[in-house]
């Protein structure tokens, strides 16, 4: 097998995001999508999930939120460009989304962010749970 070389700032960089605590890989995440419109692909987010505890505390405050859509209502073009500006999916990609309800249309967000994207959904028309 060939073993292939990689310029030295591309390696400095893939040792730099290697090194991230759990936190800073969250962050990082963050910036690449509010700056740069840059998603990880589906169940990515499922490398970054805390270690669960045994706290009591820790399970009385929940941290992130799925959004969950269970209905479209009566303006279901509207709502299809909503959750294909959200979720950043081609325009049939939403359509299927959408008519697919109960539909996922984001994981593991703030509750600030959930907030917004269930008011923006429920302006166009549509019901939407935070889970």
């Amino acid at each position: 097998m060939s073993e292939t070389t990689f310029a030295d700032d591309i390696k400095q960089l893939g040792e730099s995001i290697v090194g991230l605590t759990l936190k800073q890989a969250k962050e990082l995440s963050d910036y690449l999508k509010e700056e740069h419109g840059i998603e990880a692909a589906a169940g990515g987010g499922a490398v970054m999930m805390a270690a669960p505890t045994d706290s009591p505390e820790a399970a009385a405050e929940q941290t992130e939120f799925d959004v969950v859509m269970t209905s479209f209502g009566d303006a279901k073009l509207n709502v299809v460009k909503i959750v294909k500006n959200l979720t950043g999916a081609s325009l049939m990609d939403a359509k299927k989304m959408v008519e697919g309800v109960p539909a996922k249309i984001k994981e593991g967000v703030s509750k600030e962010d959930a907030e917004k994207v269930q008011k923006e959904l429920e302006e166009a028309g549509a019901t939407v749970e935070l889970k």
